[in-house]
């Protein structure tokens, strides 16, 4: 590929794929700036910028010792440099093949180990797997850091980049090195098709209404309604609404979550790095709103389930029961690029009812209560038995406190 050529790719990337690229994903149904421009109104100063990035490209290509270059590697390389200028782990580039798992994944459409990872100083750390997964079934868990998959470093990648090492066709295995508190030891994971949905839900005892989401997928929000619909039949006594593990999704879908079970009023509040703020609220139509609601949250529960767990809170609609959740409080808009590779964007952070912004924080419950050990012969999920407790007017037994 002739310099020109990269030169036209990557003004694409800065112009079309800024500007008027895609589908918005996870996350705002607003941009904070008129989406309009072109290359040729950038100012003097921006162009003067970027004179020495095309000067080096034209000299790499006269003059390294290697040829013939990359050009697609070097695209990448200028576009992943570019945004780590930034410091922000969730803006970022997609390459095509990432970019399309990424659609498939909020279709509900998976095809890998199936589970949401993270990069954390460095290291790429399992947010949560997907229920019914293979990484679940293999024993994949929340906390766990991944450091090699089939014998490549994962350390220092992005998450994305580490994704797309793990990832791959169905039925196919991965060797993945997992370290977990301190020590470390080799998982293999048969691949899958993961298409599961993201709702479910059941009574138990007690006539108590358990509705569990695994994610906030494109369809989420009318899978739960059909659940509560099902469920309400049985003309329940309170609700749980179980959020542990869930890694987030679609913002919008987060905010018609919300709306089931509280009546009107805000939800959440996006706050743009120019100081425009956009309130996001809850209508009168709710069909969840009146029983008594306990949310269950961990430190796998992230973005859009904490947009959901921290309306709840800040309203007094219920409690929170569990452990601090993960902590995102960002938002991003995802645009697709002319290459068919796509930008994850970070264009506001996102607040409580209160006005809080749990980034890095997580939501403290209002009752913490842990898990036994894993190993533990007889497993108690002593976080669910905490919420019947409260939902029957029995005393919860708290485990944990904030300060440890």
């Amino acid at each position: 590929m002739h310099v020109k050529k990269l030169h036209i790719i990557l003004v694409v990337f800065f112009v079309a794929g800024l500007f008027t690229g895609g589908y918005t994903f996870g996350q705002s149904r607003y941009a904070p700036v008129d989406l309009t421009g072109t290359l040729d109104t950038a100012s003097n100063e921006t162009e003067e910028a970027f004179n020495p990035f095309w000067e080096t490209l034209e000299l790499i290509h006269e003059e390294y010792f290697e040829q013939p270059l990359d050009d697609d590697e070097l695209a990448k390389g200028a576009i992943d440099g570019m945004l780590a200028t930034l410091e922000d782990p969730n803006t970022r580039y997609l390459p095509p093949e990432q970019e399309h798992a990424a659609r498939e994944a909020m279709e509900g459409n998976l095809e890998g180990i199936g589970a949401e990872v993270s990069s954390v100083d460095g290291a790429i750390v399992i947010v949560a797997p997907y229920e019914g997964s293979p990484a679940e079934s293999a024993g994949i868990l929340t906390g766990d850091i991944l450091r090699e998959a089939d014998g490549t470093p994962l350390t220092g990648l992005h998450a994305s980049e580490a994704a797309s090492l793990v990832r791959g066709p169905a039925g196919t295995p991965v060797l993945l090195l997992v370290e977990r508190d301190g020590e470390l030891f080799e998982v293999e994971v048969v691949r899958g098709v993961i298409k599961i949905p993201s709702v479910r839900g059941e009574i138990l005892d007690d006539e108590i209404a358990y509705v569990r989401l695994s994610r906030f997928a494109n369809d989420t929000n009318q899978e739960l309604a059909d659940v509560i619909e099902e469920l309400f039949i049985n003309d329940p006594q309170g609700i749980i609404l179980d959020l542990r593990g869930n890694p987030g999704g679609n913002l919008t879908t987060a905010v018609d979550v919300a709306d089931h079970f509280l009546d009107q009023g805000t939800i959440l509040v996006e706050r743009f790095g120019n100081g425009k703020e956009i309130e996001f609220e809850s209508d009168e139509k709710g069909e969840a709103q009146e029983l008594p609601l306990v949310v269950l949250i961990n430190q796998g529960s992230a973005s859009a389930s904490e947009v959901v767990a921290g309306a709840i809170q800040d309203r007094d609609r219920g409690i929170l029961i569990g452990d601090t959740s993960f902590g995102k409080g960002t938002v991003q808009v995802w645009k697709s690029l002319s290459n068919d590779g796509g930008i994850r964007i970070t264009i506001a952070r996102w607040l409580t009812p209160d006005g809080e912004w749990v980034h890095e924080e997580g939501l403290v419950p209002d009752y913490f209560v842990s898990l036994p050990e894993a190993e533990e012969e007889e497993f108690s999920d002593t976080q669910l038995q905490a919420a019947i407790d409260f939902i029957m007017g029995r005393p919860v037994l708290k485990t944990a406190t904030d300060d440890g």
